[in-house]
């Protein structure tokens, strides 16, 4: 399939659908991503400027099969989710052995159009050590743009790598006997198998003789 249908649409904007080819809209896509906005030509010639909001992928391959643009209008407000790059090194990782640990990769933001930024960048060179953290409000983003998220949320943080003996704990958790486990009932081997039939068999003749005995 060479095109993508889509729809165009926006604050008291009549509905456009449309179809693109799936090339061009892989390279606006890598150029603009979802927070950028651009400018797209309707079939009749008229300009409008735009976001990508949403893309409906297929399930088996990932390939967009349906697009969802916004139209905005550059002297209103609009909400639009900020992907978050990671720069630099931290000294944590690098010198202490520790494991950078992300705990978003987007937010979301408010602000005019003219005012959203591409990317929001994130120095990790600043957790020299395991008690450093960045949170949502050491972003470093304009005055201009409100992040709708909890400014004490951390973004990214530095786990202390395990010590031999957590590791050996852990290991040992994963090789657990799961017969250990409520439920679960741990097979008998072949040959245990046979020696508990052969044990009944001669608890029964020994009831049968008591029994015989009796009777006599």
């Amino acid at each position: 399939m060479g095109a993508i249908p889509g729809i165009l649409y926006g604050r008291e904007v009549k509905n456009v659908m449309f179809w693109v080819n799936r090339r061009e809209f892989d390279q606006i896509y890598e150029d603009a991503g979802e927070s950028t906005i651009f400018k797209v030509k309707l079939a009749d010639g008229d300009e409008r400027n735009v976001l990508i909001k949403e893309i409906q992928r297929d399930i088996l391959n990932g390939k967009p099969i349906h697009i969802d643009l916004y139209q905005v209008r550059m002297d209103e407000e609009i909400e639009a989710k900020v992907g978050l790059e990671f720069t630099g090194e931290s000294p944590a990782v690098k010198e202490l052995g520790g494991i950078l640990v992300k705990n978003m990769d987007e937010v979301e933001v408010k602000c005019l159009p003219g005012d959203l930024p591409s990317e929001i960048e994130v120095d990790i060179s600043r957790m020299k050590g395991f008690d450093d953290y960045i949170y949502v409000k050491d972003l470093p983003v304009s005055d201009k743009v409100e992040i709708l998220v909890d400014p004490e949320t951390v973004v990214a943080m530095v786990d202390e790598p395990r010590s031999e003996e957590e590791l050996a704990d852990l290991e040992k958790e994963v090789k657990e006997d799961v017969t250990q486990v409520e439920g679960v009932v741990k097979e008998e081997k072949p040959e245990e198998a046979g020696e508990s039939k052969e044990g009944m068999k001669e608890e029964a003749k020994e009831e049968k003789k008591e029994k015989t005995g009796e009777k006599k």
